[in-house]
């Protein structure tokens, strides 16, 4: 559904991560556990502002950050390079044990 409204609005879409499942640093709305989602992304004020407005009225959506950055990020994040080596490490173990 976002990515709908950044297109539509003719953004450009340069990175989207799906870090998964993770702990909390705090309760929120009584859950411990989210999920992380990291979506780099060019697009106007306008659909920014349409975002952050939709993002407010959804109560699937706990907490989001908006950060302006000079240039695009395409390279993965450190957050999904460790994403990645875990995922690795448990594929590696079920292998071994199986």
């Amino acid at each position: 559904r976002y990515k709908g409204m950044i297109t539509t609005g003719g953004g450009a879409i340069h990175r989207v991560e799906d870090w998964g499942r993770r702990q909390l640093a705090y309760m929120i709305n009584k859950l411990a556990k989210a999920h992380y989602i990291c979506l780099n992304i060019e697009a106007s004020q306008a659909v920014m502002a349409e975002l952050e407005h939709a993002f407010k009225f959804n109560d699937a959506v706990l907490r989001h950050l908006t950060v302006l950055k000079k240039k695009a990020d395409t390279a993965p994040s450190l957050m999904m390079k460790t994403v990645e080596r875990e995922e690795a490490r448990k594929s590696q173990q079920a292998e071994l044990s199986a």
